[in-house]
This record gives C-alpha cells, sequence and structure tokens, in this order.
C-alpha cells in the first residue's frame, strides 16, 4: 500500500527545510531517474526527443538532456523558452555543451515529455495543443516527466494529454494519475526519489494505493472448523435471479460456509446453493439489491432487516425509499457504479449530478458522501476503483477491461459479503474482495472479451 497525494510541492519545501537539501539537488536525482531508466531501457545511440517546457519541469528535461549527451542522440525540442530561474540555470549548462533547440523530427525512438509535470493549472493554449498531437503522432516510445502534460492535478484532462507508455513521477505517487480519466495516457509507472527515500520524504496520508501485495486470502487455518465456522450469507434473490445465483457463488467460493437465496418462490438454483423463504437464523451477512427489482415489498424487507447483520447493497436499493434507512446502520459496504452513485448523491441531498460530471470528480464526490455518511463503506466502481470510509480512502487500479461484463458487479459483491460472513470488518472486506476481483480479472488466461461472471469466480479460486 502507497500514501497518495494531490500535490507535493510541500513535501518538497519540507525536503528542503528538515533535510537540508536544495531544489537543484532534488532535481539533479529527478533527471537522473530519467536517464536511469532510458540507459537501462534503450540501446546507446537511440535518438531521444526532449521536450521541455519553460517551468521546473522544463528543467529536468533540460537536465535529463544534458545526462544523456554523447551517449545517446538527444534532440531537444524548447518551444516557449525558459523562465524559471533553474530551468535558465539548466539551460545555460547546456549552451556550454553546445546543445541547442531543435525543430520536432519527424520520429524518435524515445519522447520525453517534460512541458509542465504536475504543476498545470490553466487550459492549454493553441501552441502547446499543436506540440502535444504532434508528440502523440510519433511512433516512438512516450516518457512522461512527473505526470503526462495536459492530466491536471484533480485527474480531470485539457482538451489534448500526452499519451505516455510510462510516467517517471518525481517524489511520490499523486492521486491525479489514478483517475479513471489518467489510466489510458499514464502507462506503466515508476517513482523517482528526489536525494532522499521515499519513506523520509512522504509524510502520512488519507489516499492509499492498493497494491497486489495487500491482498490477503481468506485462507483456512483451523484443523476443526466446520461450516458454521465460516459464517453464511443470505442473498435477497429478486426478479433477476441470476444476479444473486452470481453473488452466492461467488460468496460459497470465496469461503463462506454456508449460502442461502431468500425468495418469495421456489427457483432453480445450482444445488451447491440453499433456498429459503424467511431469513436462517443463523446468517452472519446480507447481500441485497443485485437484481432484486420489486419482488419484495417493503413489509418483507423490513423483516428481512430487522437484525444488525452486515450488509452489502447493490443497484436496486439504492433507489428504493428504505435505503437512507439502511444508511443509519453501523456495519454496510455499497457497490454502486457511476449512475448508481448518482442516484445516491440525489437521494442523500449531496448533489444532483449527471453520470460524466462524477467521472471527472470522482474523488471529490467520494470524499463528501463519506465526510456525511462516516459509518458506510463505499465502493465506487470503475476502471480504477474508490473505496472510502470517514476520512480513509483507497483506490484499486488493478481490474482490467474484461471486467466491464454484466454480473462482474455481482461477483464482487458475493466476494465482500463472503468476508463480512467470515467475520471481516466491513472495510477490510471491501479492500480485500475489491483486490480478489480485480486481481482476478489479470489472471483470466483467455481473451478479455470473454469472461464471463463464472470464469472470473473460477480464477478467484486460483489466486
Amino acid at each position: 500500500m502507497q500514501n497518495l497525494y494531490v500535490d507535493v510541492s510541500s513535501l518538497d519545501y519540507r525536503a528542503v527545510a528538515k533535510f537540508a537539501l536544495s531544489e537543484e539537488l532534488m532535481m539533479e536525482h529527478a533527471a537522473i531517474a530519467c536517464e536511469r531508466t532510458i540507459r537501462e531501457r534503450f540501446i546507446l545511440g537511440s535518438s531521444i526527443l526532449i521536450v521541455c517546457g519553460s517551468g521546473n519541469n522544463g528543467a529536468d528535461g533540460l537536465a535529463l538532456a544534458r545526462l544523456l549527451d554523447e551517449s545517446y542522440d538527444v534532440i531537444l525540442h524548447l518551444p516557449f523558452g525558459a523562465s524559471s530561474p533553474l530551468a535558465k540555470l539548466q539551460l545555460k549548462r547546456l549552451d556550454a555543451l553546445g546543445i541547442k533547440s531543435e525543430r520536432l523530427p519527424k520520429n524518435a525512438d524515445v519522447i520525453v515529455d517534460a512541458l509542465f509535470g504536475s504543476g498545470l493549472s490553466r487550459p492549454l493554449d493553441s501552441a502547446t495543443v499543436k506540440i502535444l498531437e504532434a508528440l502523440n503522432a510519433l511512433q516512438g516510445f512516450k516518457i512522461a516527466c512527473d505526470i503526462s502534460s495536459g492530466l491536471y492535478a484533480d485527474g480531470t484532462l485539457a482538451s489534448h494529454t500526452f499519451k505516455a507508455n510510462l510516467t517517471i513521477t518525481m517524489g511520490a505517487l499523486k492521486r491525479g494519475m489514478f483517475s479513471d480519466n489518467a489510466k489510458e495516457i499514464i502507462g506503466e509507472i515508476i517513482v523517482a526519489d528526489l536525494g532522499i527515500h521515499h519513506t523520509h520524504y512522504e509524510i502520512p496520508s488519507q489516499w492509499y494505493l492498493l497494491e497486489v501485495s495487500d491482498l490477503r486470502l481468506p485462507l483456512r487455518t483451523t484443523t476443526t472448523a466446520h461450516k458454521g465456522t465460516y459464517g453464511h450469507v443470505a442473498v435477497v434473490c429478486g426478479e433477476k435471479i441470476g444476479a444473486s445465483v452470481i453473488a452466492g457463488s461467488a460468496a460459497l467460493r470465496f469461503g463462506a460456509g454456508l449460502v442461502t437465496l431468500l425468495s418469495n418462490e421456489n427457483v432453480t438454483l445450482p444445488y451447491e446453493l440453499m433456498q429459503s423463504h424467511s431469513l436462517p437464523e443463523n446468517t452472519t451477512a446480507i447481500a441485497l439489491g443485485m437484481g432484486m427489482g420489486s419482488e419484495f415489498c417493503d413489509d418483507e424487507l423490513t423483516r428481512i432487516l430487522d437484525n444488525t447483520h452486515p450488509l452489502v447493497l447493490d443497484a436496486d436499493i439504492f433507489k428504493h425509499p428504505m435505503f437512507p434507512q439502511l444508511l443509519k446502520r453501523p456495519n454496510i459496504v455499497l457497490t454502486p457504479h457511476p449512475k448508481e452513485f448518482t442516484q445516491i448523491l440525489q437521494l442523500c441531498g449531496i448533489a444532483e449530478i449527471d453520470a460524466a460530471t462524477l467521472q471527472n470528480n470522482r474523488f471529490a464526490y467520494t470524499e463528501a458522501f463519506c465526510t456525511s455518511f462516516p459509518n458506510a463503506v463505499l465502493v465506487l466502481k470503475g476502471s480504477n476503483v474508490l473505496i472510502g470510509r470517514n476520512k480513509d480512502f483507497f483506490i484499486n487500479p488493478h481490474g482490467t477491461v474484461a471486467l466491464a461484463k454484466g454480473g462482474s458487479g455481482d461477483v464482487l459483491s458475493g466476494l465482500i459479503a463472503a468476508l463480512l460472513a467470515q467475520g471481516y470488518d466491513p472495510l477490510k472486506s471491501a479492500l480485500q474482495g475489491s483486490l480478489a476481483h480485480a486481481i482476478a480479472s489479470q489472471k483470466f488466461a483467455k481473451n478479455n472479451y470473454a469472461i464471463s461472471p463464472f470464469d472470473l469466480i473460477e480464477s478467484i479460486t486460483t489466486l
């Protein structure tokens, strides 16, 4: 798990004040990190186009040009001159070496974007747009220095952005790099230390990036356990029976000892799933909303929920009049997709927005909801899943496009319900269920368009 920051300028200032580093020294380490990556990946003599802005991100690029000189065919493009003191100093050093700004070439083996970094805070002008269009049209390997130009700190995109294969970000990870908008333009990510190890550079954060190594499977270690040891998930089975079957099957395969589908009528189920018309007495967690429709009247739902069992809420329950009351319960996990989350925000009086507006402000609305309902755990689905409770927030970036398939969300709800039933607290259930869900999608060995919910469940058994 790694810290994420909206902005790292305060960390830079702290490094200068506490560790007696200088801006120039940190810049040199940034350039060395870029140099090292290029030397590791590209043969000597490769053509390296470095496009520099006029500020300190451009100065990083100018320093990189100096470090690569003579070993590579360095092509420097400095369209806006040098304005910051460090940019002027780095340019002076290049002048002494005889390295001058050139026109953009028709191609290069490597293209380095050092135009803006994380300092961009204004709309792009026409000259910058033309440069970014030209860079994106080149066929070489593209590296963003700090972050892709055109990506703002809040994760939104300008009219044009540099589409990187690799981002070498300076000092620490920036939260904006993990917005859904940014997923297509960031590529692989490397964090460069700036003269001190990142554990000294960083301070505690409220946002965290989940790593594959954070996954903790519900492995069974007690040899005298029985099925009741591992909890009983009750899935409320509504009009779309398939959604409940998928959620129940996922819960059973992720460690729940028993799974029962609650239905008003007898339905045909897989043999391993039980069926009941009333809530089993030994229930330890309830999954509600997936495919529910209008199958249950308010009185029936009230009877099902007349307890303190932890809940996983999804889909149809978010537009039910009972939903605001459920938010008052202490152990609940919500798993909405973006459109469903806009319904939640409206129903709770937080905001009336459409899904596009939400997608441009996922971080802000996640924080707003969790501030209003600090006991609830939110799992906001998307290309990068956001998970929040109270003042702690997590991003799971490990999902793949294979999950863009009906039923994938029902699998996620079942995984979380299984962990709740086994006694995990709601936040840990959400984190581990989401990680397992995402990593299983990576491990699917066949074409990514072909995955089914049951393929995903099978993949989870092999984690």
